[in-house]
Parts: C-alpha cells; sequence; structure tokens
C-alpha cells in the first residue's frame, strides 16, 4: 500500500482500564491501516473492545501506547483545538444510540455539527438531500419523540454524514432498524464511500452488512486479524 494511499494508520495499540486487582487489558498491540475510499468491517464477541478501538481511531479517547496517524500526522501531536477540529471536520461518528437533541427537528440535529464552523446555512441542501435519500425528506421538520427508532438512527447517521468526512466510523449502524432499512443504509453508506472517497469503519454484528464491506477484520484476544465473509 502506497503512503499515499493511506488515510490512517494505527501502530501497536494497546488500551487498558485500572481494574483491581490487575489491570483490564482491553486492545494488545493493535494495527490497522486503512485506505482512502476503502470500506472495512470489525466483527467479534461482545466485550472484545470494537467499540474501544472506534472511540480512539476517533480521537474520543487516548491509547496507553502505541500511535494513531491520520493523513501522515500523529494525533498524540495535536492540542485540543487541533483535536476538536480533526472530529468536526474529519471524521463522522454513528454510535449505538442516536444522541439526538430531543428539543431539535431531524434537519436541525442533522446540522449540529455544521454549526461549530459556520457552514449550517451552505450544508442546508446536502441534509435534505441526504435526508431525502434516507427515506425522511418529509419528516425533515419532526422533533424526535415523533419518529420512530429506526427513523432516529438514520437522522443519526446523516449528522454524521453532513461535514463530508473522509472517516466514517459507525457502531452498530443498522441495530436499530429492519432488515429492509438496514440494507438500503448500508447501500447508501457504500454508495457515499464511492461518491466521496470517503473510508468508513464499521463495527457489527450483523453478518450481511459485514459480507458488503471490502474487508472483515476480528478483533479477537485484544488483536486484530483477517475475518472470514459470514463470521
Amino acid at each position: 500500500m502506497s503512503e499515499s494511499a493511506v488515510l490512517l494508520d494505527v501502530r501497536d495499540v494497546t488500551k487498558s482500564y485500572a481494574a483491581s486487582p490487575v489491570a483490564l487489558e482491553v486492545l494488545k498491540g493493535v494495527n490497522l491501516s486503512l485506505r482512502r475510499g476503502e470500506s472495512v468491517a470489525v466483527v467479534g464477541p461482545s466485550g472484545c473492545g470494537k467499540s474501544t478501538l472506534l472511540n480512539l481511531i476517533g480521537a474520543l479517547d487516548t491509547p496507553s501506547s502505541g500511535s494513531i496517524w491520520f493523513e501522515g500526522r500523529a494525533l498524540d501531536g495535536l492540542n485540543h483545538r487541533e483535536l476538536a477540529r480533526f472530529r468536526n471536520a474529519s471524521v463522522g461518528f454513528v454510535f449505538q444510540f442516536h444522541h439526538l437533541l430531543p428539543q431539535c427537528t431531524a434537519l436541525e440535529n442533522v446540522l449540529v455539527p455544521a454549526l461549530v464552523n459556520g457552514g449550517a446555512r451552505d450544508r442546508r441542501a446536502r441534509a435534505l438531500e441526504l435526508l431525502e435519500r434516507v427515506g425522511l425528506g418529509e419528516r425533515a421538520g419532526y422533533r424526535p419523540g415523533q419518529l420512530s427508532g429506526g427513523e432516529r438512527q438514520r437522522v443519526a447517521v446523516v449528522r454524521a454524514l453532513i461535514n463530508r468526512p473522509r472517516l466514517l466510523l459507525a457502531d452498530e449502524p443498522t441495530g436499530a432498524l429492519n432488515e429492509e432499512g438496514a440494507a438500503k443504509l448500508v447501500a447508501l453508506l457504500l454508495e457515499l464511500s464511492r461518491e466521496e472517497d470517503m473510508t468508513l469503519l464499521v463495527v457489527t454484528h450483523a453478518g450481511q452488512v459485514a459480507a458488503q464491506m471490502d474487508r472483515i477484520l476480528e478483533l479477537r484476544a485484544g488483536r486484530l486479524e483477517p475475518g472470514e465473509r459470514g463470521t
């Protein structure tokens, strides 16, 4: 893999948490390189550290040791303001829970990340287009309490895409969706990945979701290994 093609490089990353009587070591020397525009699924048993890995890559937490590089720059060399800018402009997050603001409409929730850099007005057309593409065009003015669980999750996905991130981190993005809704959402994510040269890293228990990614990796015993189709 050429250096110019590498978007993200995770090098010998470990993560431990204080516990009694000994520290709990969740990640034990994880190495991962992601190319620009590729889609990768991470699978593995519950509690193995998949969400922890996403949090480290997205700079929501810091490794106990090792380093994470994005576009050739080490994240541990960034100050607080630079990390905040990195999270807002370069990375999109889709969590297991939608974390929508209850007082805001679907459209307003989608535009929240754009408010940070003053680009909400410019992003409005994109927000409406993406809401339409996930089947929520007619619900742009609805608040979360007026939406189903699956609809809320789709709003959260659109929010993650609004700033055209170069990397999208998705933690069980289809968990709240039925089979048809999950298929449509995954198709949209893959389509946008190709259109916008966006790298997609998805944690999932759904074999049908993992099978559609370019690569499948399995996190087991604190380390990443090549996974199998149908895992």
